[in-house]
């Protein structure tokens, strides 16, 4: 860690002020758009601030898993591409990116947002998959937000394609769209020193000792928390966390309609 650029950013954290500007508690500038690929049954773009990722939706059908058998699956991937940050390489999975797609997967899942069960074809043989990708084209801080935003607003723009048997026909659009119950929200807190933000920029996510990723439904209901980082929280500091998440929640559930 540099710490001579640690102790340059807590220096302007004591002051409530952040290298561009910023305060510790704002939000970069936040774009969003929906229905952006033709060759996706949802698409989403977000950017918050230089960070911009793309979400995509596909449907498939197959078998249920054999402790659901009623119930349609998700699945989120994540691909961190070398043209988006030069911390990213070609090849396997690396761990950041099975990260991303857990805790984005996570606040989804267990948030219930979606009724699998009316995601069956036919109880125990046929049921749809939801297959979500992430991309990110911008890594400049903050991935875990943006893309949770992205993968979130892909799913509400997704319908359904025609059913013809037992095979999708990708060319014919339905108007059915998921059957969600909720919609989640995460919101990431970083931890440097004694301080709070969000939106962290690279330098500041550089030099953090922990995030935490919390997911929050309409009502304020925590349904996921991911810890980060090398330093441990103790339980005042994870409920102020909690706290400033919940706070944030509010101002980016706007971007969802």
């Amino acid at each position: 860690m540099n710490n001579e650029k640690q102790n340059h950013i807590i220096n302007y954290l004591k002051k409530d002020l952040r290298f561009d500007g910023r305060k510790r508690e704002d939000y970069r500038k936040i774009e969003v758009e929906t229905g952006i690929f033709k060759t996706a049954e949802g698409s989403a773009r977000v950017k918050i601030g230089d960070t911009e990722v793309l979400a995509g939706v596909k449907f498939e059908v197959g078998k249920p898993y054999p402790d659901t058998p009623e119930e349609g699956t998700l699945m989120v991937n994540s691909e961190l591409i070398p043209m988006s940050s030069p911390k990213f390489e070609s090849g396997p999975p690396s761990p950041e990116s099975i990260e991303l797609s857990r805790v984005v997967d996570r606040g989804i899942r267990e948030s219930k947002a979606i009724d699998y069960k009316k995601m069956c074809i036919r109880p125990g043989e046929l049921v749809y998959s939801l297959v979500v990708d992430i991309v990110p084209v911008n890594a400049a801080g903050n991935l875990f937000d943006a893309a949770a935003l992205a993968v979130w607003l892909a799913i509400k723009d997704a319908k359904f394609p025609k059913l013809e048997g037992d095979k999708l026909k990708y060319k014919e659009p339905t108007k059915q769209k998921l059957p969600i119950l909720t919609e989640p929200v995460s919101i990431t807190v970083y931890k440097i020193a004694n301080y709070y933000l969000v939106d962290p920029t690279p330098d500041e996510e550089e030099v953090m000792d922990a995030r935490l990723t919390v997911a929050l439904t309409e009502d304020g209901t925590i349904c996921a928390l991911q810890k980060g980082g090398e330093e441990p929280l103790s339980k005042a500091e994870i409920e102020s966390m909690i706290g400033l998440a919940s706070k944030k929640a509010k101002e980016l559930r706007k971007y969802l309609r």
